[in-house]
């Protein structure tokens, strides 16, 4: 996820983008860049036009695994715990590939990573089970996504929380007021926003078809991470052997080794145009209180 100041530019997207603009409710976020209304939800220009080309032309598999997430709602943690599950197993912890790279490496953003630079790219190479993740909302993903039997696991985190996270990560390169995200956050203007359309659409898909969507809770996982993560792990098909298994996955990605790893102190997003280490901050459920009233 890019912050907004690197949407300030309209060289962002293409051409061919700008007749759709034109026609679409816009709003100025934080005085800085332009959101525009799709479908009912707001996008950042490049990634509304990367969102229509996932929307078009990706062809989801019946054993890919797709992530799907508001902003800020614990993202990075759940990308780290799917890989840890479902990527190749290590018998030696120098060679986990997350010493290497970002969690984001290895489960792209659809929206954000695998279609921004390429509106159509080659992913028949990839090993199965693909992994991905999506901003997007339910409503606009592809039909490939809502009628395959590939799988999905939701994540949400308290409202509270969720704002003052984004707050502070849109800051790493900006200093919003945080009246001003405040402001735009409970009206539902914000990049991927509204907030709750969002959650409710995947809430509903949970409920009308368990088997394909698993609905996660941040302070769940927080509270109960063995519980959570064997719900996950089960749900995906590839259920833990035994605790050693559990306890080895929540070590691997958990935020304290993520955020004091070598790649993530001192390494580059090239998709967000942001330092690794402003995906991790605290992570506490209730942060919010040292921010807000």
């Amino acid at each position: 996820m890019a912050t907004p100041d690197t949407e300030s530019s309209a060289a962002h997207y293409s051409d061919s983008l700008k007749p759709l603009l034109d026609q679409l409710p816009k709003i100025s976020y934080g005085d800085t860049f332009t959101l525009y209304q799709w479908e009912g939800f707001w996008y950042a220009p490049r990634h509304l036009e990367a969102a229509k080309s996932v929307q078009s032309n990706f062809e989801a598999r019946d054993d890919d695994i797709i992530l799907a997430s508001s902003l800020k709602t614990g993202t990075i943690w759940l990308k780290a715990l799917l890989f840890c599950i479902m990527g190749p197993k290590i018998s030696d912890i120098n060679e986990d590939p997350l010493l290497k790279n970002h969690p984001a490496v290895y489960v792209q953003t659809l929206e954000t990573q695998t279609y921004l630079a390429n509106p159509n790219p080659d992913l028949s190479s990839m090993p199965t089970p693909r992994l991905f993740h999506t901003h997007m909302p339910y409503n606009v993903l592809p039909d490939s996504i809502k009628n395959s039997k590939c799988k999905m696991v939701y994540i949400v985190r308290n409202p509270k929380d969720t704002l003052v996270s984004m707050w502070h990560f849109f800051s790493t390169v900006k200093q919003y007021p945080i009246q001003v995200l405040f402001e735009g956050f409970c009206n539902g203007v914000h990049p991927f926003g509204p907030f709750f359309d969002h959650v409710l659409q995947f809430w509903n898909e949970s409920l009308r078809a368990p088997e394909k969507v698993l609905f996660l809770k941040y302070e769940e996982l927080k509270s109960d991470p063995k519980g959570q993560v064997k719900k996950l792990a089960a749900f995906l098909g590839r259920p833990f052997e035994n605790e050693e298994q559990v306890d080895q996955v929540l070590w691997r990605s958990s935020l304290e080794r993520l955020k004091n790893l070598e790649v993530n102190k001192t390494g580059f997003d090239p998709w967000a145009q942001m330092p690794n280490s402003s995906f991790f901050r605290r992570g506490v459920v209730g942060d919010w209180k040292n921010a807000l009233t």
